[in-house]
């Protein structure tokens, strides 16, 4: 058997007082923190900033890992060494949009996919904007080169590559 509460202890308070005095407390912490993003990609990144690309080599699957990680997705093992991968590249995928990064129509399209960098493992690459090629001129399969940023601009970014751009002939 229960027994009734006629009037529990206590105030009570309104809706309007329960938010301000009990659910909410000024407090503007002095918050200090530190983001790693981790062994493979802050290598990668700092790579980028020299100019370089750089992957993880498998021996036991005999690949390369571009992005590089620190581990083989496919024996699931540690990755064995640093490799200098080429800027160039081919065009495994892409798209012609446009919207902007802010959903907003314009005029002249941006162009984005995927490119199979040279000295990594089939189908191993990184997404990206290319330049230098119309509707008309880009396409599946096409050679492309990765045009960097002057080195007093870049900072450790995927975008210290500002595009791919096609590879002109004889150029390796």
């Amino acid at each position: 058997m229960t027994a009734k509460v006629a009037k529990w202890p206590g105030t009570e308070l309104s809706a309007k007082e329960f938010y301000e005095k009990v659910t909410s407390v000024r407090f503007r912490p002095e918050a200090k923190f530190a983001w790693s993003a981790g062994e493979a990609m802050s290598r990668f990144l700092a790579e980028l900033k020299e100019g370089r690309l750089i992957a993880r080599t498998c021996r036991k699957c005999k690949r390369v890992l571009f992005p590089p990680r620190m581990f083989c997705e496919e024996c699931f093992r540690p990755t064995d060494a640093w490799t200098v991968v080429r800027d160039t590249g081919t065009i495994e995928t892409y798209s012609i949009s446009y919207i902007d990064l802010d959903a907003k129509r314009i005029e002249e399209p941006v162009y984005v996919g995927v490119v199979s960098v040279d000295g990594a493992s089939p189908k191993m690459g990184i997404m990206h904007y290319f330049g230098e090629v119309t509707p008309e001129t880009i396409r599946i399969g096409m050679r492309v080169k990765a045009v960097w940023r002057p080195p007093e601009e870049r900072e450790g970014s995927v975008l210290d590559i500002r595009y791919w751009r096609p590879l002109r002939e004889g150029e390796k």
